[in-house]
């Protein structure tokens, strides 16, 4: 609910920007994040994996400091699995339905559920 909320408040700024002659399409970074790529594309992050897949991390949302906040990891499930940045102590974690991610710089664990897990490491293109 309090996602829906923010959302709504930002589309209702966002039509008093255009409403008053401000005439250029409202971006992402008028919100307070910055998106590496139009929503639908990805590449640029891929985990590849010791059972012999690569599994696309497609950034959603990207701070301002450069931290993917929200993302689709692909999976080749259903188009995607929608996993969000939990803040760590040290690492990174993304978790999602089912699924999660924990990982130390180019390291990481994928867990799909309890016993099911895989070594990665993180591929830039």
């Amino acid at each position: 609910m309090r996602i829906r909320f923010g959302y709504a408040v930002a589309g209702i700024l966002a039509l008093g920007a255009t409403m008053l002659g401000n005439s250029r399409p409202v971006e992402a970074a008028d919100l307070g994040l910055i998106t590496k790529a139009p929503v639908g594309t990805c590449g640029e992050i891929v985990f590849t994996c010791e059972n012999g897949r690569n599994y696309p991390l497609c950034p959603r949302a990207v701070s301002i400091e450069g931290e993917v906040v929200t993302a689709s990891l692909l999976t080749g499930h259903h188009g995607g699995i929608h996993v969000r940045h939990v803040p760590m102590g040290v690492g990174y974690r993304y978790a999602g339905r089912g699924v999660w991610l924990d990982g130390f710089r180019e390291n990481a664990l994928l867990n799909f559920g309890k016993g099911r897990q895989v070594a990665c490491t993180i591929a830039h293109s």
